[in-house]
């Protein structure tokens, strides 16, 4: 999970290199460039701000090498993004745009426009942070109009595209099981236990009968406010590398990360003002208890490939395994 923000150290001679092969590649004039500095706050791909001469602006996302130990539906995130941002034009939903051409990622690299905005929400008086919810809420309504080609993640990671949900679904969920036995993560579960809940709500998977743009990391810092106009409105949804063609439903975990969806009235307001439907069924209650799970157990066990500091293992553990266990006991319990 990551958000766009300044760093303080500038582009070296390799990425002013680097920066201009991209701008040439896309047809951009590559000896425009002027600045080429890194963009703090991620933790997979190197993210890289590009000005040119003109004033516009760039981001530049360059994935870790392929040797580089990872999950396993990481390989190839920047497919993800390029196929999320150009769903996103085609539904007018403020994003980067996707620069170059239509295709998979060239060279290993993917180059977008630079959306306005920063990740600051903290500082939102009640009625600000109540009307960009509810602006979100559209947004993310209109996201889940458009339609994939099948189930499961675009890059082709894990296998292709499935025919049916569960089939895709069940596959993501194993292989990110396997994962955390092969970095031997830490879990305040036994893997095999996990599993066995997990498959209790696998039924349920088989009411989704249409694959849907799923972002699934809108969490606050991957979502811009704008401040230039006179109100603060949505800049950008960004960082669209995780998403996958399945239940929409899976999207409310991150939009109310460690919390509940249900407590977000204004968010829900402006889906369901924009033609987004959801109704909390005690099948879909399962299914979103699930998709927590997915979402908590990725966070836990990412900090192993990702090396992660002491702090943040430790917040993690804090703040994320009592929401992982509280997904599963709901699974368990079967209180819907």
């Amino acid at each position: 999970m990551a958000e766009w923000a300044p760093a303080t150290t500038g582009g070296g001679v390799d990425g002013k290199e680097r920066a201009r092969r991209a701008l040439d590649a896309a047809g951009l004039p590559a000896d425009a460039l002027t600045d080429c500095r890194p963009l703090g706050g991620g933790t997979y791909n190197t993210v890289e701000e590009l000005r040119l001469a003109d004033g516009s602006r760039y981001v530049l996302k360059i994935p870790p090498p392929r040797t580089a130990p990872g999950l396993a539906h990481e390989r190839d995130l920047l497919i993800g993004e390029e196929r999320f941002c150009r769903a996103a034009a085609s539904v007018g939903v403020p994003a980067p745009g996707a620069v170059g051409p239509e295709t998979a990622p060239p060279n290993g690299h993917l180059l977008l426009t630079y959306c306005p905005g920063i990740s600051a929400w903290g500082d939102l008086d009640r009625a600000e942070r109540a009307r960009l919810r509810r602006e979100l809420g559209g947004h993310v309504a209109r996201l889940h109009t458009v339609n994939g080609p099948g189930f499961g993640y675009p890059s082709g990671a894990l296998g292709p595209l499935a025919a049916d949900w569960r089939t895709a679904f069940t596959t993501m969920y194993d292989a990110l099981l396997a994962d955390a036995r092969r970095f031997h993560a830490w879990l305040p579960r036994p893997v095999d236990d996990i599993a066995r809940t997990a498959r209790t709500a696998y039924d349920t998977l088989e009411e989704v009968a249409v694959p849907r743009l799923v972002h699934f990391d809108l969490w606050d810092g991957n979502i811009l406010v704008d401040r230039t106009a006179q109100e603060p409105r949505i800049g950008g949804l960004i960082d669209g590398e995780r998403m996958f063609w399945g239940d929409p439903l899976a999207d409310f975990v991150s939009l109310a990360l460690l919390g509940d969806i249900r407590d977000d009235a204004d968010f829900l307001a402006g889906y369901r003002e924009a033609g987004g439907e959801v109704e909390f069924t005690p099948a879909a209650r399962r299914r979103l208890a699930l998709y927590r799970s997915y979402l908590y157990l990725i966070m836990l066990i990412e900090v192993v490939p990702r090396a992660a500091g002491d702090d943040h293992v430790t917040w993690v553990r804090e703040a994320v395994s009592p929401q992982l266990e509280a997904a599963l006991d709901e699974l368990t319990e079967g209180h819907f």
